[in-house]
């Protein structure tokens, strides 16, 4: 279990920063965040979370979601997603819409 980030809000809704996005690799049966020059391969886990990430859903309705989906502890979900999704805003793959 990661701690949760005090200095991330919530309220933040997180997008993809341009010419970045999730996509579904069927020959591989892997999900990659593609960015310029560069890609990342997403873990089951990071997948539902980015599947989730759509310029309009806050953090706080992407925890609840993924909480109430795998039936698990919200400060568990909570953690874990703040720490991912403040990584992946720091390698400028996410930004922040409100």
């Amino acid at each position: 279990m990661t701690p949760p980030s005090p200095a991330l809000p919530e309220t933040l809704v997180p997008a993809f920063a341009r010419g970045t996005r999730l996509q579904h690799d069927k020959v591989r049966d892997q999900w990659i965040v593609q960015a310029p020059e560069r890609a990342f391969l997403a873990d089951p886990i990071a997948a539902e979370i980015l599947k989730r990430v759509d310029g309009q859903t806050s953090l706080q309705t992407i925890i609840d979601t993924l909480a109430a989906d795998f039936a698990a502890p919200r400060e568990v979900i909570s953690g874990d997603v703040l720490a991912m999704v403040a990584s992946l805003a720091e390698r400028q793959v996410l930004i922040w819409k409100a």
